[in-house]
């Protein structure tokens, strides 16, 4: 008998006829003699409802609060799908993120899960259930509920697959697979039978919305496979795994566009030892993430610095990043919310050169205008305006031919 973690995204639990359909899956694969663990996320857009009411009512929502209210969302998804699991005389049982006891540290609204006791889920599992945990959440020290952040239930999925040793991790979502970009962006986008975690690690970090950073990251470390496809359809996915000895690196897997980004200029910084480590120490307190970062010498030993955030980090830091500046002697802060990020990735790409002339070549075929450029081993990044975002795309998967990988 094996054990099988799948996880459920939010648009194949919108409406009650997707959680039937899941449903419906799910209990095929119970009667094909496998025990199961399935973590669920909130229906469809009920967290960004939730945002939305919680905006309504207060400027500046405490964090435990904020976690109060946004755990309740995949409460309502595993409290259906159990029922319907349950309505075709399967034994199922739901369980929060706490039932599970699945332990956090203190930090609200981008906590880290710890550890997970995994007594609980295994004595329901020991009696033959069905057990549907909630995805995004956990209980820290304090005994209050936290959320994980954005795909916080792809990383909930991973850290119960390695908690339980689990046989098989499945990811079910409204896409069957990794492509080699966005097909609603590129139709002719192909669909890869694998990709490597590094590839998948950078790709999500890029905006690739599939699976989340940090869970690709535990994925890696715990060397899992992670099995990738649509719950709307029985098409063959795509595998996440570590690369086999002597396989043939791909130069380019994929092209990524991650239009939720800000560029934020502080302008004519003072051209001194520290600054710059004093303005990212106070955003790292924040748990910002920053993406690409450039600095200009400008002139009379003052600087402009240049970096990118996600958009959804923008209003927790906006009084501060003014108050950075403002500590710092700058001339003021320029706000670029009309940007978007184009990337590259492919872990052959450390090994052949012009990876990089191709790239802009590319862009400039569309006449698409570079601001910012970052590259690592595996991936090259370019931040431009977003309206040129679709045309870009498809001129950089034209060139490197990945239709026809």
């Amino acid at each position: 008998m094996s054990l099988v973690v799948q996880k459920y995204g939010g648009t194949s639990l919108a409406t009650v006829e997707r959680i039937i359909n899941v449903a419906e899956r799910i209990v095929k694969k119970y009667n094909e003699g496998n025990q199961l663990i399935i973590v669920a996320s909130a229906m469809g857009d009920t967290t960004n409802q939730l945002v939305k009411k919680m905006n309504m009512v207060s400027d500046n929502p405490t964090p435990r609060e904020a976690d109060m209210l946004l755990t309740t969302g995949e409460q309502i998804s595993i409290a259906l799908l159990t029922m319907a699991i349950q309505n075709y005389g399967c034994p199922a049982i739901s369980l929060t993120g706490s039932q599970a006891c699945i332990k956090t540290d203190d930090k609200h609204n981008r906590a880290v899960i710890k550890d997970i006791d995994n007594k609980r889920i295994k004595k329901e599992l020991k009696k033959g259930k069905i057990a549907v945990i909630a995805g995004f959440q956990g209980i820290n020290s304090k005994e209050d509920f936290t959320t994980l952040g954005r795909g916080g239930s792809d990383t909930t999925t991973i850290a119960l697959m390695v908690s339980l040793k689990a046989d098989r991790c499945e990811i079910y979502s409204d896409v069957d697979g990794i492509y080699t970009t966005d097909p609603r962006i590129l139709p002719n986008a192909k669909k890869l039978n694998f990709i490597s975690y590094d590839e998948m690690l950078e790709l999500s970090s890029l905006g690739a919305e599939v699976l989340h950073p940090h869970a690709v990251e535990l994925a890696k470390l715990y060397n899992l496979k992670l099995y990738i496809a649509s719950s709307f359809n029985n098409n063959i996915g795509t595998i996440v795994r570590g690369v086999k000895k002597m396989e043939k690196k791909r130069n380019v897997t994929g092209v990524a566009c991650d239009s939720d980004v800000i560029k934020i200029t502080i302008k004519k910084v003072p051209d001194k030892p520290g600054i710059a480590g004093n303005i990212f120490t106070r955003l790292a307190e924040h748990r910002i993430n920053i993406d690409m970062i450039i600095q200009n010498l400008q002139y009379n030993n003052l600087n402009d610095i240049s970096f990118t955030i996600h958009n959804s980090d923008f209003k927790k830091v906006k009084e501060t990043i003014y108050n950075i500046a403002k500590n710092v002697d700058s001339r003021g802060v320029e706000i670029d919310q009309d940007v978007a990020k184009v990337s590259i990735v492919g872990a052959g790409m450390i090994s052949t050169p012009g990876i990089a002339a191709e790239m802009f070549q590319a862009m400039g075929k569309v006449d698409v205008n570079i601001q910012m450029i970052t590259k690592s081993e595996i991936k090259i990044s370019c931040l431009i305006k977003e309206d040129g975002a679709k045309k870009a795309v498809e001129s950089i998967h034209n060139q490197f031919n990945l239709g026809e990988l």
